[in-house]
């Protein structure tokens, strides 16, 4: 009775019977895999695409470009000539009040925010009056006006001679302009500059005609 009772050992699996056993459990392991593969195939590309529209936007939209100054008009408020030179002291003195109309073209995606400014008059060398601005900002894709007004005062105004040697003057007083706006364009706060915005301009007061005339500027940017 007890050799009835004891166990009969197992023979061991077979090849076969391991590989019916095993073949479901790879069934399940391989859409697993092929999940893992799908989904890093799908943030490589993500990360692809993303990083090309970065590029392009920088390139393009996001790019900085330089803010464009531009002087529209210069006028005159008030001239006054205290009276004409002599031979001996062939010299007089022009007063006049000027009004300069300035633009601030931004042509970017960020606003352009700059400080106090300053406009400088010469006449010849010397500066003969000198206009301030106050600070402000230039919003994306617009333009800002300011008007400067300066009291410039040439008082010693050279006469041209004639060919008797008399003291002549023609009314017009050749002088020039400077104007110098430092500011700031940030663009999200990822892309910041700095830059200078500088202005030259010449022109001619007609003191007869009480006018301006042959006005000519030139912008540039540092």
């Amino acid at each position: 009775m007890e050799d009835k009772d004891q166990a009969i050992p197992l023979a061991p699996p077979t090849r076969d019977e391991e590989s019916a056993i095993q073949s479901p459990l790879r069934r399940r392991r391989r859409p697993t895999r092929r999940c893992a593969l799908w989904c890093c195939g799908i943030c490589g590309t993500t990360i692809v695409v993303l990083g090309v529209i970065i590029l392009i936007l920088a390139l393009t939209v996001f790019k900085i470009k330089d803010p464009e100054m531009t002087m529209n008009n210069l006028y005159i408020n008030r001239l006054f000539v205290p009276g004409l030179g002599t031979l001996d002291n062939p010299t007089i003195s022009v007063n006049a009040t000027l009004t300069a109309d300035i633009s601030i073209k931004n042509p970017n995606v960020a606003s352009f925010r700059f400080r106090n400014s300053s406009t400088e008059f010469f006449y010849g060398d010397e500066t003969v009056g000198v206009a301030y601005a106050p600070d402000g900002n230039v919003r994306a894709y617009r333009t800002a006006r300011m008007n400067v007004t300066v009291d410039v005062l040439a008082d010693r105004v050279v006469l041209d001679t004639n060919a008797t040697g008399s003291a002549v003057f023609d009314g017009a007083v050749n002088m020039s302009s400077y104007t110098d706006i430092a500011g700031r364009v940030n663009v999200l706060g990822v892309y910041k500059l700095n830059m200078d915005i500088h202005l030259n301009c010449s022109f001619t007061l007609e003191v007869y005609q009480r006018a301006i005339s042959n006005k000519v500027c030139f912008a540039y940017v540092q």
